[in-house]
């Protein structure tokens, strides 16, 4: 294999032809989905005005308003994955007198009808939250649960099942409840697009046991109606409710974005962070609620202690501080700690440190040193790192499935599987990450900026992958932003090295405006499971040795050097909406490219 130092330097910021075609026919796409988009709406306004034209009491005018009512259905179905299915769900669980039209507000019909597709959605992963604790207390699966690791997945299992339901009740409960200014159609898409990626968590687990068990083909099976259901609602509501918002025409009100009331604040972070965070970040050290010091220096001696402190869903903002010190045992941040705030003394000051991992029977989803679930979870100033070694597999150091979660000045240290950006939004400013075989991974909506991503040598005959994203449905809001970091190797690397290989079909990563250093592998990226003609890898103002693109894999999926309007999409402000929530916290970001 040539090395890099062979390779002829070129003009990285031009745009060859195939980026440009391939700009093109992504501009084609859209507008092409916009069209398709805006017929379907016609169809259903032009089925509502039809089917309420002549007198209610006739019933040739009852016919038509069924007529209406199955066209409506049949239209906003079409534009999702699984229209057989969309169309069954919903035609059965309407009453033969229910009528969702409404010639004066046909925008409200949808509603009505993606309101319809989330309560589908929301009973078929209620009736499947049990399903693992039978499993686990049948004799018929006795042989492979007494396996821990097995055992672990299945418990993965149970929190994950609950997880999508607390996701896709947050979904109803927005629109439902009579808060004109309270819903963002963003936060609707982040959370069913995490309430996919749970249950496909849940297959993960018991895949990466690496045995071939009748209990994962059953929970499989058992899940297709939920997953289904599940990417339906997402689809209504990533094409047509979007559509109607973009084209400015009046979705029903609970389902509008709401104008941003922050401007931007140039200070480097994101500008969605709210202004009270945004001090406690910028402040060296913000006055604490509690304090924690191994030297009992403090109202605590460990973090978990200190956990015990914190009120459920809190509104307000709860800081933990965190002395100068080694903290030994995992921690949990779980979903019901919202707003939780811990900082230290400086990512190699105070470090979290525990070593659960798959060999001694921890799923990966439940290994992180520190997993943080609640919503707008901060990290500053503090390191995490999983101990368990290359020769242990899957061993986490932070696991966020925390909605709008912030990690600022942090370190993440492990070997196969260090950070874990599971789901929902998150920002990482200024961290340091070292790890090997996917060491940054999962299916948040993510924005790395101004981090040190620094592999390292991994086991005899194995290679590095720094990513491993796992977008799976193409209407998930989710993928990958790396913008001007630095790739450096952490230590005598060897071992062949890529950006990333791809987790799921659809996978998202884009590396923009960073320094790639010599150790990369001229091809860029790596095969796995994945189909790579649909998934979206690009570049985009890197320098370094390697970021020469003349020897990447020349995947369809695989974008050489895009236009900066399209690397603009990957920006904290468009990708993440960072004007939304940033500036409360008062986090440094760039916003734009």
């Amino acid at each position: 294999m040539d090395t890099a130092g062979s390779i002829s330097f070129k003009s990285y910021s031009k745009v060859d032809e195939h980026a440009e075609e391939s700009f093109r026919r992504r501009t084609r796409k859209r507008f092409i989905i916009i069209a398709v988009s805006t017929f379907m709406l016609l169809i259903i306004i032009v089925g509502a005005l039809v089917g309420t034209l002549a007198p209610m009491n006739n019933k040739k005018s009852r016919d038509k308003d069924l007529s209406s009512q199955t066209e409506s259905i049949r239209a906003v179905c079409n534009v999702t994955r699984y229209p057989d299915s969309c169309y069954s769900s919903m035609s059965s669980a309407l009453r033969p007198s229910s009528n969702v039209s409404d010639p004066r507000n046909p925008d409200l019909e949808i509603h009505k009808l993606f309101l319809l597709s989330l309560k589908i959605a929301l009973n078929e992963i209620m009736s499947l939250s049990s399903l693992p604790s039978r499993i686990i207390s049948s004799q018929r699966y006795s042989n492979e649960t007494n396996d821990p690791l097995v055992l672990s997945a299945l418990h993965a299992c149970e929190t994950l099942f609950e997880d999508a339901i607390y996701h896709i009740k947050e979904c109803i409960s927005s629109i439902a409840v009579h808060q004109e200014d309270k819903i963002m159609l963003d936060d609707i898409r982040t959370w069913l697009s995490t309430a996919v990626t749970d249950q496909e968590t849940c297959i993960d687990g018991l895949k990466d046991t690496g045995k071939q068990l009748i209990l994962t083909d059953e929970v499989r099976y058992a899940m297709i109606n939920s997953t289904m259901f599940a990417s339906n609602s997402l689809a209504i509501a990533s094409k047509l409710l979007t559509v109607l918002d973009d084209l400015h025409i009046p979705i029903h009100r609970k389902l509008l974005r709401v104008l941003d009331e922050h401007s931007h604040v140039d200070d480097g972070f994101p500008t969605w962070i709210h202004v009270g965070d945004r001090r406690l970040l910028l402040e060296e050290k913000p006055k604490p609620n509690v304090t924690v010091a191994w030297d009992g220096s403090g109202d605590f001696k460990s973090i978990s202690e200190a956990m015990e402190s914190i009120p459920k869903k809190s509104k307000s903002r709860f800081v933990i501080y965190v002395k100068e010190g080694l903290y030994l045992g995992n921690v949990t941040i779980s979903k019901d700690y919202w707003n939780v705030m811990i900082y230290g003394d400086g990512m190699n000051k105070t470090i979290v440190s525990a070593s659960q991992n798959a060999v001694d029977g921890v799923s990966t989803f439940f290994s992180g040193t520190c997993i943080a679930a609640g919503r707008g979870f901060i990290a500053k100033d503090i390191g995490f790192q999983n101990t368990a070694g290359p020769q242990k597999e899957q061993a986490v150091a932070l696991r966020s499935s925390s909605d709008q979660s912030i990690f600022y000045r942090c370190s993440f240290d492990a070997f196969q599987d260090t950070l874990y950006t599971h789901s929902n939004r998150q920002f990482y400013r200024d961290c340091q990450i070292r790890g090997t075989i996917d060491f940054i991974f999962g299916n948040a909506a993510v924005v790395f900026q101004n981090c040190s991503i620094q592999p390292r040598q991994p086991m005899p005959r194995q290679f590095n992958t720094i990513t491993a994203q796992s977008k799976s449905d193409p209407n998930q809001n989710t993928g990958m932003s790396i913008q001007r970091c630095r790739m450096d190797p952490f230590d005598n690397l060897t071992a062949p090295t890529y950006l990333g290989r791809p987790w799921r079909d659809y996978a998202t990563t884009v590396i923009m405006q960073s320094y790639i250093g010599g150790f990369l592998d001229p091809a860029g990226w790596a095969e796995w499971e994945a189909n790579v003609s649909s998934v979206f890898y690009a570049e985009f103002e890197n320098f370094g040795a390697g970021s020469l693109t003349n020897r990447r894999v020349r995947w369809p999926g695989v974008r050489l050097n895009i236009t900066s309007e399209v690397a603009q999409e990957f920006t904290v402000e468009a990708f993440i909406h960072g004007s939304r929530w940033l500036p409360q916290a008062h986090v440094i970001y760039d916003g734009t490219l």
